[in-house]
Formats: structure tokens, sequence, C-alpha cells
């Protein structure tokens, strides 16, 4: 079992300095206990307390290159600053024109960044973007009421525009730091005004996320001690048939599916303790967005002691699906079912941003932004290009043939079109872990593009099937 822990050691720090995995694994369950401290708290408490911890946390994991998250917030505090009704565009360009600064750093002698400061990095880009459009929808809202002279509940609607010290503060609050759950400042600043927080529950969706943490983790355990997914990038696994090539990307992709499993339920674990996230159910709230449905007066009473017996529920940050991730047929509603917040940032961001594009257009330009934004690795942007492939594919299948099967037929091919999902996870997977064009590429070309042709395949016949007249289906 020692080589067992030490593969779950280093698939969970991603990097060779056990300092590093150290600082990675206090980042991911050491906010689940600092909850209980903060979610009774009053508003200065947790504002400062929350932030000072944080950052206390990214100067120890980060060092010398902390100083890239500063210089992200301090730009993006000066775009809200000059140009607060373009905020959202010029944030976006600067952030992400800064990404292709931090992942290409190498200058200054500094020492190399580390999968822990990429974290901080990648998710206070999100944060950023999202803090500039808050911003931006504040001041069109304020616009609107002086053209109406009405004055309209808007949903999710920041009350103010943030300051400097409200930015630093919600940039480097602990929760959610370096584990790839985003929230927006909204989520954040209701957390800090909320009226009753000894009301909001924590044990019965905490009990359920540690419960289920061991069953990954230990799951984990045993399918990468079995099949070490290492083993596809030596020379000996292209030496195999292609019936064993093919297999050996399940159980690998599994292990991918399982690690990221155990770190946002961590995640979403930290939220709950300290009460972030948490709506009164009626408000509908949705991953990374929020709540949907006016809410207001509810909270007003709330504050006011009137209501009581309210229903809550953490839908707001819930970063994970793993019941939908493994048993959902399609691959679009896999892709809703994981790392659901920053899902809903991409396509809140990204993909509604270019609405006059052919849908396939904006598959690919979303996935590539996707790709960007995780790094500048080749096996990335093929890995995410091949999503758009499978998106067009599965939507000509669902016009051409699948809508128009009788119940019993479409039962077969819901089947059989989870099982064809699974092996475009595992397919897609390679490029994650090989991360190289040409680790990528002999992998797929050793197992002659499978998912490649066959999503074309599928276009091509779902096409045709749909050009038919419908006696002829």
């Amino acid at each position: 079992m020692g080589n067992a822990w030490s593969n779950l050691w280093r698939h969970l720090t991603e990097d060779t300095i056990s300092s590093v995995g150290v600082v990675y694994t206090v980042f991911m369950f050491a906010p689940i206990p600092i909850g209980f401290i903060f979610k009774k708290r009053g508003l200065k408490f947790k504002k400062y307390g929350a932030a000072a911890v944080g950052l206390g946390l990214t100067l120890a994991a980060c060092g010398i290159h902390t100083i890239h998250s500063f210089v992200t917030i301090m730009g993006t505090w000066i775009i809200i600053k000059i140009s607060p009704k373009h905020s959202c565009s010029l944030t976006l360009g600067w952030t992400f024109s800064y990404l292709l600064f931090f992942h290409k750093f190498t200058s200054f002698k500094f020492p190399q960044t580390t999968h822990l400061t990429k974290s901080v990095q990648l998710l206070l880009t999100l944060k950023m973007v999202s803090i500039a459009n808050e911003v931006q929808e504040f001041i069109k809202v304020k616009e609107q009421e002086v053209t109406s002279g009405i004055k309209s509940p808007a949903i999710g609607v920041i009350s103010e525009t943030p300051g400097l010290p409200e930015i630093m503060c919600y940039s480097y609050c602990y929760v959610g730091l370096m584990t790839g759950l985003f929230y927006r400042y909204r989520t954040y600043h209701d957390w800090l005004n909320q009226p009753n927080p000894s009301e909001v529950p924590t044990w019965k969706p905490l009990l359920y996320r540690l419960a289920m943490i061991p069953v990954f983790a230990t799951s984990f355990l045993a399918v990468s001690y079995i099949w070490p997914p290492e083993y596809v990038e030596n020379a000996a696994f292209y030496e195999k048939g292609l019936c064993f090539r093919l297999f050996y990307t399940i159980p690998v992709s599994l292990v991918f599916r399982l690690r990221n499993y155990v770190t946002w339920y961590g995640a979403e674990s930290a939220c709950i303790t300290a009460g972030l996230g948490a709506y009164p159910t009626c408000a509908k709230s949705q991953p990374g967005k929020g709540p949907t449905e006016e809410y207001e007066s509810l909270i007003r009473r709330l504050a006011d002691g009137e209501a009581s017996n309210v229903a809550y529920d953490y839908e707001t940050i819930r970063n994970i699906d793993p019941y939908g991730t493994e048993f959902c047929i399609k691959v679009k509603e896999g892709i809703r079912c994981w790392n659901m917040t920053v899902q809903w940032w991409l396509h809140q961001y990204t993909y509604k941003n270019v609405p006059f594009l052919p849908r396939v257009i904006r598959y690919a330009w979303t996935m590539g932004i996707s790709a960007y934004w995780h790094g500048f690795r080749p096996g990335y942007h093929l890995s995410f290009h091949t999503i758009p492939l499978c998106l067009i594919a599965e939507e000509a299948m669902e016009d051409g043939l699948l809508r128009h099967l009788s119940p019993s037929g479409r039962a077969c091919a819901d089947w059989a079109h989870w099982f064809l999902k699974m092996r475009a996870y595992d397919y897609v997977c390679v490029g994650f872990l090989l991360r190289t064009f040409e680790g990528t590429i002999r992998y797929w070309s050793s197992v002659h593009y499978c998912v490649h042709v066959g999503a074309v395949s599928f276009y091509v016949v779902g096409k045709a099937m749909g050009a038919l007249p419908k006696g002829q289906r």
C-alpha cells in the first residue's frame, strides 16, 4: 500500500516538492474546521478575518509569486475606477492577457511557479471578471432607475460599487481559494451580511460530503494502485494490443475524476461550515450564479425576526455532481455536472458573449477559452477542442434519429449513448494526463482516433437521417 499512498500524494499535489504537498493538503482540508470560527461572527470579523487567513495561506503557498495576484487585483480595481461602464470586457482582456504572462513567467530569476500558485491565479481571474461585470450591471440598473423613476428589484445585483478593500477581501477570502470553486462577489457579500447565520444548516449537508470523501479517496487509492496512470507514458504500454490500450484509459479517467471529487467535495465542505453560499430554497439558486428568484423581502423579514422555519440549500456553491457525471446520458449533460460553478462562468462570459456565431463555433470558442485558462499545454487544447465535435454529433443524432425512436428503442439507444459518452471521457482525459502534443497524438493514433472518427460518423449519419422524409427514418 506504500506505493498507493505515494500515488495519492503525487496526484493530489501534482508536484514533487513535499512541502508544496503539505500546503496543498492544508488548503484542501484546513478550511473545513476554520469555517466554524467564521459562520456566526459579525461582518467585520468575517470580512477581514477570512481575508487574513486566505492571504496568509497564499503567502505560505506562493511566496514571491503572491505578487501575481496582487497585480491582477490592482489592475482590475483601476479599470473599475476609470471605466466602470465597460469594466467587464476590459477586465476580461486585462486578466486573460496577464494569464499569458503568468503561464510563461520565467524572468527575474524567481522560483518556478507551482500548482498552488496556478490555482490561486486561475480562480482570481474568474473572480475579477465577475466582480467587474457585477459593477457594470449595478451601474446599468441605477441608470434605468433614474430614467424610469421606478426602483425595481434586480435579482443578484450588488447594492454598491465595491472599493479596493472589498475587492481585496473578496479576492483573498480563504474559502475556495485554491480548490477550483468559484463564487460571485454578490454571494460573498450576502455571506458577510447573513441575517440569521445560526439558522443556516451545517451538519446534514456537511456530513453527506464528509462521508463521501473517504469513499472517493479509497476508490482512488485502489484504482490508481492497480492501474497507475503514469503507465500510459511508458513505451511498454504501446507494445500492448489495441483492446488493452482502449481499456486502460477507463481506470485512468476514473482516477482523474475521483481526485477531483475529493477536492471539490472538500471545497464545498469548507463553504458549508462557514455558511457561504447558503440561500433560502425559494430563491432557486443555481451553481455559480446564485439566486434566480426574488427573495429580498424574505431576507428582510429574516433580519427582523419575522420569518421562521426557512429551508436553505447550498446550490450556489455546488461544484460537482458525481452521480450525474458518471450516469448521465449525454456529453453535454456531463459537462453541466462537472466543475459546475466554473461552467456557469464560462457560459456567462464566453458562450453568451458571441450569440451571433453558429453553435459549433460558440462551443469551440468556449472550449478554447477554457483551455487557455487552464494553461498552455497542447494536451489541454487538443482535448478541449474534441468536445465540440462530440456535442454537434450528439445534436445531429438527436435531431435525425433518437427523438423518433419508440420508447424501447430509445432506452436501448440511451444505454449505447451512455457507454459512448464514457469512452469520450476516457479519450479526452488522455490529453489532461499526458499534456504534450506528441504524447496525446501518439495515444490517439494508437487507437486510430476512434472518438474523432466516431463523432464525425455519427454527425454525418444524424444529418443524413434528418434530411430524410419522416416516414423513411
